[in-house]
């Protein structure tokens, strides 16, 4: 199974607004209309709240990349969620989060998630697409913007 569809329409929240991380996560995962495609929403916001409360998994430079797993999803599903204020999110760096990605993974595609979340974590590390994020535009220019990054990177690692 492929990873391109990934950051496919709905899957961007331009403004979130929730003042800590869990709030954010939750408001994330209600808002981004890719994961209605999950059956049951709210266990998957609870996979994902328990595996942050384990450990943090903001990554520094204002990128957090939060995961659940979640039975009945029937593929690898991205949201973003841009906190133009930042979120503590106890980061290595200190840095509050701008850029709040959460992925949904259904349990039979363990390598379909790791190459997401690795080609995911490529992708943020560069400057120059986290600037891009936060460039004006529509929604639908933001999921275009990250969407050429994350198929560009994509292909690059499946040489």
């Amino acid at each position: 199974m492929s990873i391109q569809h990934c950051f496919d329409t709905g899957t961007v929240v331009p403004d979130l607004s929730s003042p800590d991380k869990f709030q954010a996560i939750r408001e994330l995962i209600r808002r981004a209309p890719v994961f209605k495609e999950i059956p049951d929403r709210d266990a998957f916001e609870e996979a994902v709240i328990a595996r942050e409360r384990l450990q943090s998994t903001g990554l520094g430079h204002g990128v957090a990349v939060t995961h659940g797993r979640t039975p009945g999803a029937a593929r690898v599903l991205i949201a973003l969620g841009l906190a133009r204020g930042g979120i503590p999110f106890d980061s290595p760096d200190g840095e509050p989060v701008q850029l709040l990605f959460a992925i949904a993974s259904p349990p039979e595609l363990p390598l379909e998630y790791l190459r997401a979340l690795s080609t995911l974590v490529r992708c943020v590390r560069h400057q120059s697409l986290r600037d891009a994020l936060f460039a004006p535009g529509s929604v639908a220019s933001i999921e275009t913007r990250i969407r050429d990054a994350f198929a560009g990177m994509t292909e690059r690692s499946a040489c």
